[in-house]
């Protein structure tokens, strides 16, 4: 670690780690490959946090007060123009929530487009990747009822909503791992890995530590939230699902200390411009030193409050544009409620606003068709060939965004 003051490590306490022997259990490998995959390795040991008091160094401290504020400002700007009536997450700001699902997962590989997703919400996809995201998408949710209660129980419910969704691994949704998982090697076993987390007869114990840890309110929360985060993705609690549920981690501390009260800051989106330094901060924090990871998470809050705001302008443009092509619509047409849902849900079918807004169904097919008529929204066919409704102004705008934290 450097001494330079500009560059004071942040100290956090370093893993441990007890030595093992492996042999793998599977017989449809090489007679050479079980060799080199037989033999001792060495699985972390987590040091608890709970009581661990941190030194902070000065900058690191104002960076953190900076990022604090800028989270506090989209949190309000976001407020102000996508409005919060309705349920929980707005009528209109649940599209930041699956923007940010959709980025999180990407850091996983897992890409879909805006349309994809959309339709797979609606019931119209095709499954893959999109109803992978999708279940992102709920975990998310369920990370802000989570919020309200930071325990195991509400942590597994949030892996629930996150797995079940994804095939073949339905069985692991919502509980702990009961065998041991490694990150990089072989499937075959952990001898060549980057890191092996703990054994699982841990995890029950890790896990009370970290949520003791959150329940603290002696330090600023977005240190708080990037400590919690790296010790999360240390414990590695889950099969599979880790990552996600970590980031959605994040946005459930955010809300429960009430640095953010009505929107969903798009983080993982700034952690996608540079997945290599990100992971690069876990592994130093695992060495005890926790600058990479805090510094991280303040570039993200400046990053989410900068390219959240201008996403969220770019979508009320859209609605401004339907807005004064609906001129001359009556006040009280249909059409009018279902204009907002656009921005939420930009791909929607007439089944969708029974349930979403409560309409008849003759009553959502003549709004769908007024907003055609409108050049609002175009009819076309969704995956299953059933009738769908889409804004492709909106969806051109996620799609957009997207792109430009790829070339970010």
């Amino acid at each position: 670690m450097t001494t330079d003051k500009a560059m004071q490590p942040l100290i956090v306490p370093r893993l441990q780690y007890e030595n093992h022997q492996w042999s793998p259990s599977t017989d449809y490998i090489s007679r050479s490959e079980r060799i080199r995959e037989t033999g001792p390795y060495r699985s972390a040991l987590v040091p608890a946090i709970a009581e661990r008091q941190f030194s902070i160094p000065q900058e690191v401290a104002a960076d953190l007060e900076e990022s604090a504020r800028a989270l506090g400002e989209f949190d309000s700007y976001a407020d102000i123009k996508l409005g919060t009536k309705g349920n929980a997450l707005g009528p209109m700001s649940s599209i930041l929530l699956r923007t940010e699902s959709t980025s999180s997962s990407q850091i996983e590989n897992l890409t879909v487009g805006a349309k994809q997703l959309s339709l797979q919400v609606l019931g119209e996809g095709h499954g893959g990747n999109a109803a992978i995201v999708a279940g992102n998408v709920k975990a998310m949710e369920s990370a802000l009822v989570f919020a309200n209660t930071l325990d195991e129980q509400h942590l597994l419910s949030m892996h629930k909503a996150l797995l079940s969704e994804q095939y073949g691994f339905e069985q692991y949704a919502g509980k702990l791992r009961t065998t041991l998982v490694w990150v990089g090697g072989s499937q075959h076993g952990p001898r060549n890995a980057k890191y092996v987390a703990p054994q699982y007869q841990y995890l029950h114990g890790y896990l009370t530590d970290l949520f003791a840890f959150l329940h603290r309110d002696d330090m600023p929360v977005i240190f708080q939230c990037a400590i919690a985060h790296a010790q999360f993705e240390t414990i590695h609690p889950f099969v599979d699902g880790n990552g996600r549920v970590g980031r959605a981690l994040i946005h459930a501390v955010l809300r429960n200390k009430g640095l953010t009260r009505k929107s969903t800051p798009l983080l993982s989106a700034a952690l996608l411009t540079d997945t290599e330094r990100y992971f690069d901060a876990l592994t130093q924090y695992r060495a005890g030193d926790a600058r990479a990871i805090v510094e991280r998470l303040n570039f993200a809050c400046r990053f989410a409050q900068r390219t959240g705001t201008q996403l969220i302008d770019n979508l009320c443009e859209e609605l401004d544009d339907a807005k004064r092509a609906l001129h001359g619509v009556r006040s009280d047409s249909a059409a009018w409620t279902v204009l907002p849902v656009l921005i939420e849900q930009p791909t929607i079918n007439v089944e969708y606003l029974t349930k979403r807004l409560g309409l008849a169904p003759v009553t959502a097919r003549r709004a769908l068709n007024t907003l055609v008529d409108h050049k609002v929204a175009s009819h076309t066919m969704g995956g299953r060939r059933n009738e769908v409704w889409e804004h492709k102004g909106i969806i051109a705008a996620l799609n957009n965004y997207s792109a430009e934290l790829r070339r970010a």
